[in-house]
């Protein structure tokens, strides 16, 4: 069986990193690293959190199409490297996306089942609480990031779930549980409807030979 592809959006302080982390620790989930051209916060390691690039490679990485979607973002690209991702699907690996709203419009046109889950704090204010509480940025980024969150919340209704991240530990379980319950839909369990079908077929068969 295919693994599922599961886009995990949000605003910018929305903890949908803390979020995946804890996913990460508890549940045997792949995730997609993406290559960005923004500078690394401090303890982040390359290859790890992302792949750090120059601008230069990662057009070049545009130019081969190596890349699944690709946005810019408060003036820095971001993307999704191809090849990890389709091999991990195909060994029936649930492979997570943390991507921005509009690289997550791009994967739901290239994979119309991917599952599409957005992440936003209880409200506007606790949002500015937590990106001042990074201490990472300055007060013009900050305020960037706040508008980008309100051209991002145009987008929300185009996700499948939104889960609030208000306490850390429910917001884990409502992701892992959304992300269990596609693997039951109907379209993902053609091996157990061909078995019952035959299988049905068969006592049919049974039946009106009596």
């Amino acid at each position: 069986m295919k693994g599922i592809l599961t886009v995990i959006s949000g605003f910018s302080g929305s903890g949908k990193g803390t979020i995946i982390k804890e996913l990460l620790s508890k549940y045997d989930y792949a995730l997609s690293i993406s290559a960005t051209t923004r500078s690394p916060r401090e303890g982040e390691i390359d290859g790890v959190h992302y792949h750090f690039l120059t601008q230069e490679d990662f057009e070049n990485m545009i130019e081969k199409s190596e890349l699944i979607e690709w946005a810019k973002y408060v003036d820095n690209y971001y993307g999704t490297p191809k090849a990890f991702v389709e091999k991990q699907l195909d060994e029936g690996k649930d492979v997570i996306l943390e991507i921005e709203v509009q690289g997550g419009m791009l994967v739901k046109e290239k994979f119309p089942e991917a599952l599409l889950i957005f992440v936003t704090p209880p409200s506007a204010e606790v949002l500015r609480e937590r990106l001042v509480g990074r201490g990472t940025e300055s007060e013009e980024v900050i305020d960037k990031r706040i508008a980008m969150a309100y051209t991002e919340s145009d987008s929300m209704n185009n996700y499948d779930y939104i889960v609030v991240n208000d306490t850390l530990d429910e917001a884990v379980n409502n992701v892992h549980n959304i992300i269990s319950m596609q693997h039951l839909r109907a379209d993902k369990s053609g091996g157990i409807i061909n078995n019952i079908q035959m299988q049905l077929e068969e006592m049919k068969r049974g039946i009106q030979n009596e």
